[in-house]
């Protein structure tokens, strides 16, 4: 027949008591040691007596080095659990500070857009507008400097034109000049080369008639010796080797 449950509660017998101690303490040690062997890991046991006798087990090099290891876990986990939760609190209250700093910032738009006026009073209601006259200044006075450098871009502008335009104007007074050079040149030549023509038209030849005849062997008639014909006055001069 198997063993019954045995009911976990403080053995009343102290003889009881300390047998089962002594029992149970070998078998904690003993699967200390087992699960330190088979798992290669590191096991540290305390054990104090109802007498306040102590009984340990560590399976790494010391018991001190096993508590500080034990310690830099278990504390550091606690110091960082700690810090995030100092972290959060720190940004949540940053939150609430930026949450009413944007809730003023709204409520000052609305009374600057003049919404939500009735709550203002006589005293807040002047102090708003002194600021609405000190900002209005400012966009007036920052709207003239901005028109002034706008005015002073346009002018340099301008000034950079009548440069581009005095230049262009130069170089198309002296495309002009060659032109009315060559031109000049070109008339030059083309009256050069008529001159010869018009001075050949001045020495026509003579359209002789079949009547006169000139020579060694042939005699011309009196009358057309005597009086030239008017033909031949108005053809030109007759040549020295005809007379």
């Amino acid at each position: 027949m198997g063993r019954g449950r045995v009911e976990l509660k403080r053995i009343e017998n102290k003889i009881n008591r300390q047998v089962t101690f002594a029992k149970r303490r070998n078998g904690l040690l003993k699967k200390a040691y087992e699960l330190s062997v088979l798992c290669d890991a590191e096991v540290a046991l305390i054990i104090f007596s109802n007498g306040g006798k102590l009984y340990e087990f560590c399976s790494g090099p010391s018991m001190s080095k096993t508590l500080e290891r034990y310690q830099r876990c278990s504390y550091g986990a606690m110091e960082a659990n700690h810090r995030d939760q100092e972290t959060q609190k720190s940004s949540y209250q940053e939150y609430l500070k930026l949450k009413a700093k944007v809730e003023i910032l709204q409520q000052s738009q609305r009374h600057f857009l003049g919404e939500e006026l009735g709550q203002l009073g006589s005293k807040e209601l002047d102090q708003l507008e002194r600021q609405l006259d000190s900002s209005l200044r400012q966009v007036r006075s920052t709207k003239t400097q901005h028109m002034l450098h706008q005015l002073s871009d346009l002018q340099q502008k301008e000034q950079s034109l009548l440069e581009v335009n005095k230049a262009l104007r130069s170089k198309l007074e002296e495309s002009n000049a060659a032109y009315q050079l060559s031109w000049e040149a070109h008339e030059r030549n083309y009256e050069n080369r008529r001159m010869p023509a018009q001075h050949e038209g001045y020495f026509q030849r003579l359209n002789c008639n079949d009547n006169l005849r000139i020579g060694y062997n042939c005699e011309a008639p009196d009358d057309q010796m005597d009086v030239p014909s008017s033909s031949q006055n108005a053809n030109g001069v007759i040549p020295g080797w005809m007379l």
